[in-house]
């Protein structure tokens, strides 16, 4: 996930948020200022909103810090760490590559969880060094202890891609030795708990409580959907193992010049060519690629003035060479959000393989009844 606003870095790893943690901020220092605090200590709304505000401010730096030792085991163990997101279900760190070996899989999982219960350990022994006053500190303290340990219980569920799920998944994957394999029951898993979850959610609802029953189910559908698309990823990951870049390439696609009209860009290259993207050369030399999502920015009644320099994305473009592995394609394709990378030979454009190129590959080969990557008999 993409953050919306970087906040700075910590330990050389970059916090970001993103637009949707506004919302589960303002959700929570609610939540907190109009019905927990109140029923706690005595006193007036604005002490029972900056509260509120500072509570739900600790809750997230208890998530960035949950991250954080994600990130910094991961980074100790060779993994490439390119940052934290706050959003709106919590937080995610975003990890360049999968672990190479069980075990790490299972140090980089298992540390989230036990720093959440060590947060929630020493929230509660500060508790317990004030005293049994309540008032606002108390009330915070009360509600970190509480919330880290929940945050630690949740994040041990045994369902991927939960801390929990991944920790299933590691041991599976030292049994079984087959990442596939571990990855599809470790989801299984996640999608037989996330399907509780939505249940227990629609149950709340019909016992009265709407708000907090439609969020466990959001939850749940989330959790689902996360482990639906990491089971699909390794399984397509697997499938490209081995397989070179030139293998599923577009080899010599074609391009546009700067000067082309966005008009004839849409009317020739996109509705008539099928195509999302185009690569932008002047005098065979690659300076940029071309999008459905550039063109979306301009509006139509411009396209016949305006040209493909105005709204191409100029290089040096996210690319890779004929002779890397598929699998970094997809690493950058996963990593950037992005449907498309044109394949370089030096400075020279050799190709383009996109997203689409990967699913058709992957169609034919099924229906041919072929391995990717295996040359046909004869």
């Amino acid at each position: 996930m993409r953050p919306s606003l970087r906040l700075g870095r910590i330990a050389g790893i970059e916090i970001g948020v993103h637009y949707t943690w506004l919302f589960a901020f303002a959700l929570i220092a609610w939540s907190l200022a109009e019905r927990v605090f109140p029923s706690e200590f005595l006193g007036s709304r604005a002490t029972y909103w900056a509260t509120g505000v500072l509570a739900a401010l600790l809750l997230f730096a208890s998530v960035i810090v949950h991250e954080l030792a994600h990130s910094v085991v991961a980074r100790a163990r060779g993994m490439t760490v390119h940052g934290i997101t706050l959003f709106i279900f919590g937080g995610v760190s975003n990890l360049g590559d999968e672990a190479k070996r069980p075990q790490d899989e299972f140090a980089v999982a298992v540390v989230g969880p036990l720093t959440s219960l060590a947060l929630a350990g020493a929230a509660w022994g500060l508790l317990q060094l004030l005293g049994n006053g309540r008032g606002p500190v108390t009330a915070t303290l009360d509600y970190l202890a509480l919330i880290n340990a929940l945050l630690a219980a949740f994040n041990m569920l045994p369902g991927f891609p939960l801390d929990g799920g991944r920790v299933l998944r590691s041991i599976l994957w030292a049994t079984m030795g087959s990442l596939v394999r571990a990855t599809n029951i470790a989801a299984r898993v996640g999608q037989v708990c996330a399907g509780l979850l939505i249940a227990w959610g629609f149950f709340q609802v019909v016992q009265g409580n709407l708000f907090g029953g439609l969020w466990i189910a959001l939850i749940g559908w989330f959790l689902n959907s996360a482990a639906d698309a990491s089971r699909r990823e390794v399984r397509v990951r697997s499938q490209f193992q081995g397989m070179r870049v030139r293998q599923v390439m577009e080899p010599s696609p074609d391009t546009v010049t700067p000067e082309t009209s966005v008009a004839a860009l849409v009317e020739v290259c996109f509705l008539q060519g099928g195509r999302r993207a185009m690569p932008v050369c002047q005098e065979d030399r690659l300076v940029g690629i071309v999008t459905l999502t550039d063109v979306k920015g301009v509006a139509q009644q411009r396209w016949a003035q305006a040209q493909v320099a105005e709204i191409m994305t100029r290089a040096p473009l996210y690319s890779v060479r004929p002779e890397d592995d598929v699998a970094t394609a997809l690493q950058l394709l996963a990593e950037h959000d992005i449907h498309q990378v044109v394949v370089l030979q030096g400075e020279k454009l050799v190709g383009l393989l996109t997203r689409a190129h990967l699913i058709r590959y992957m169609q034919f080969a099924q229906e041919l009844g072929v391995r990717p990557g295996a040359r046909p008999s004869g």
